[in-house]
């Protein structure tokens, strides 16, 4: 279900019983609300990819924010938690709506490092707020981008969100992880991001990983591991990924052609850039642009 209010965009996907996706894109210059009744065995799991958004509990009486790029975990089986939701203008925000029963199933071998799922605290209210990780906005921003004109659209969403429930509920083991003692220097992080900005910049004539590595001031190995580390992809298959996500935006504006899109993107030939869009989304430039005016 899509619901369109002037510049702004909800979204829900039933992906099955008990399990809901609600995908609000708020580009007005106005707030807009959203007031959505919930029981009390449901988990809420609000992630602000852009923007922030306050909710509102007991008329009002209560309030709090999601703040841009954090993440928020309700949770109270004593009593209903009903979505009452102020969204700001230029806001981003992905929620993941799941019944208690369908969690357990998914996290029950986990669920000695997960708090609410413990014995003790199971009949507890729960909070959390969080910092949202690089990998798990990667994967929000693949399931807000994915072609919703694909028949295989919704097994696609399911999948992502499977893969975003176990990165956001991953523990912590940076203490034994392989790159640590390269992660824990910020200077080191700092750099791998500039990386990703350099790309994303000249993603039309992108540099060779050497170059990029020089260009940042680190070794090639470093820069190898502390962009898989961080952003869950090597180089290549991130700005290939990002690429294409831009071409479709840029095919939606319906202010270039084919050919023109290719080129912004670096495809020196229509036919390869054809190629590659096709291999992301299953269908070719004109054929996605068409299933858009239908």
């Amino acid at each position: 279900m899509i619901k369109n209010v002037g510049k702004s965009t909800f979204e829900e996907i039933n992906l099955e019983n008990g399990f809901y996706l609600l995908h609000f894109q708020n580009e007005s210059k106005e707030n807009q609300n959203f007031v959505r009744e919930i029981d009390s065995s449901f988990i809420q799991i609000h992630f602000c990819l852009k923007g922030n958004s306050k909710f509102k509990f007991n008329n009002s009486a209560y309030t709090f924010d999601v703040l841009d790029n954090r993440s928020i975990l309700l949770y109270n089986p004593q009593r209903e938690l009903p979505i009452n939701l102020e969204i700001r203008p230029k806001t981003t925000l992905v929620s993941l709506l799941i019944s208690i029963k369908k969690f357990h199933s998914l996290f029950s071998k986990e669920a000695g490092y997960i708090p609410f799922l413990s014995d003790e605290n199971s009949n507890k209210k729960y909070y959390d707020d969080t910092e949202i990780k690089p990998m798990v906005s990667i994967v929000l921003q693949q399931i807000i981008n994915s072609n919703s004109n694909s028949s295989i659209r919704d097994l696609y969403v399911k999948g992502k969100i499977y893969e975003l429930l176990s990165l956001h509920f991953q523990k912590d083991e940076t203490a034994d992880g392989e790159y640590c003692p390269f992660l824990v220097d910020e200077q080191n992080v700092l750099k791998i991001r500039k990386a990703k900005d350099i790309i994303i910049d000249r993603m039309s004539e992108p540099p060779s990983l050497q170059e990029l590595a020089n260009e940042i001031g680190l070794s090639l190995k470093k820069l190898k591991e502390g962009f898989k580390q961080i952003y869950g992809d090597t180089v290549y298959s991130f700005l290939f990924d990002y690429k294409m996500e831009h071409s479709r935006r840029l095919l939606e504006s319906n202010q270039y052609n084919v050919n023109e899109v290719g080129l912004q993107v670096g495809y020196s030939t229509a036919s390869h850039f054809i190629a590659a869009f096709k291999k992301k989304f299953g269908t070719t430039p004109k054929q996605y642009v068409i299933s858009l005016n239908k």
